[in-house]
């Protein structure tokens, strides 16, 4: 599975088709097992077909489990990755369901609703009780953004505090660090540039310390870079298959690695103070409506305007946030990811809330030492 996965990532980097769909960062844009398995050559993708084909074959055969489940949605995901990467064009839904393992369709109207409702008493409590609900978040998001001469130093203290507990509580990083890195004019929020050692932070957007921490634990500790390291350790221990250094793959183990990352506050036990409930809160419904607003914009051909208000009032997002994620959700392979925030944090958040204290250590180990997918996961306790 690692040799195949990685052969589909070189030959998408070097060929024009996959180059113009993800820019050269490829399948799997962070991958730490070069000494460890040695991708296939290709050369065409029939010979990339014929070898999922012959994966499947080799699954078939595994014993019932969670292991058979993962690998199972680990074939369908490269299948439709490949098609598209040789020009096919697979529906939103397809790719939704198949390439990023989530649920197809919108977000139970509902669960919006009642983050909505959650949001209005914390903003009350917290001494935003006037106004409009959109009004109030802005206020609050207003008070409480960090002034940009003070961002550095913020940063700097959120990311030894979350190193700190996260060496406590989940894995040892180390000496591993990073360093911000403020950019602009990009679709994303922040990113995890593991190599460069930096944290990517649209600078387009103004941050909440309660944001930024949240963010610090999503890209670094105890999120991306924590899964990388401890993966890798996991697999040089022999305690871990080479599989699990696909983790940050372009597929369906996407959505767990975006589930650690947005339950990482959560993993690592920091929810310290009222900022930090609004801001869950307000995560929840946002991550929630930009999975709406990809599916009604992508497959209800909903008006692009109409979508871009629903995100302005529902979601009350900042302007550059809902412009972006109809960018994103317009990508023909990054689009149906936006499903994997939600999709991935609920799967990991659904395990962790009915792990019993007996179970944590085998829980983390589970969450940080090997690839899942959403349906693997949940499986756990294993036998």
């Amino acid at each position: 599975m690692t040799a195949v996965t990685i052969g589909i990532d070189r030959f998408e980097r070097s060929n024009s088709v996959g180059t113009s769909l993800l820019d050269g960062e490829g399948l799997v844009p962070i991958y730490m097992g070069d000494d460890v398995v040695e991708p296939i050559a290709y050369s065409d993708w029939n010979a990339v077909y014929a070898d999922i084909d012959g994966l499947s074959g080799d699954i078939d055969a595994l014993p019932e489990g969670e292991r058979k489940v993962f690998f199972e949605g680990m074939v369908k995901s490269l299948k439709v990755a490949a098609r598209l990467f040789a020009g096919d064009e697979p529906s939103f839904e397809e790719k939704v369901t198949d390439l990023v393992g989530a649920p197809a369709g919108a977000v139970d109207p509902a669960i919006v609703e009642t983050a909505r409702d959650n949001l209005d008493k914390l903003l009350a409590a917290a001494g935003f009780g006037a106004g409009s609900l959109t009004e109030r978040v802005k206020l609050w998001e207003d008070k409480r953004a960090i002034e940009a001469d003070k961002l550095e130093g913020v940063f700097r203290d959120l990311m030894a505090q979350a190193r700190q507990r996260t060496n406590d509580m989940i894995f040892d990083t180390g000496d591993y660090n990073m360093e911000l890195n403020p950019i602009s004019g990009v679709p994303y929020t922040a990113r995890c540039s593991f190599d460069q050692g930096k944290m990517d932070l649209n600078m387009d957007l103004s941050f909440t310390r309660a944001a930024l921490k949240h963010l610090v634990c999503h890209e670094v500790f105890p999120g991306h870079s924590t899964q990388l390291l401890s993966t890798r350790k996991a697999v040089d221990e022999g305690r871990a298959t080479a599989d699990a250094l696909l983790i940050t793959a372009n597929a369906i183990t996407g959505c767990v690695q975006e589930g650690i990352g947005d339950q990482g506050v959560q993993l690592i036990d920091w929810i310290e103070d009222e900022d930090d409930q609004i801001h869950l809160e307000l995560r929840r419904l946002r991550s929630a409506a930009q999975t709406t607003a990809a599916w009604e914009f992508m497959v209800d051909s909903k008006p692009k305007e109409d979508v871009l208000n629903y995100l302005r009032d529902v979601a009350m997002g900042q302007e550059a946030w809902a412009q972006g994620r109809l960018r994103m959700a317009a990508h023909p392979f990054r689009g149906p990811f936006i499903a994997s925030y939600w999709s991935g944090n609920e799967a990991v958040r659904e395990v962790r809330e009915r792990v019993k204290p007996a179970q944590r250590d085998a829980f983390i180990d589970t969450l940080y030492s090997h690839a899942h997918s959403p349906r693997s996961l949940n499986m756990f306790p294993a036998e």
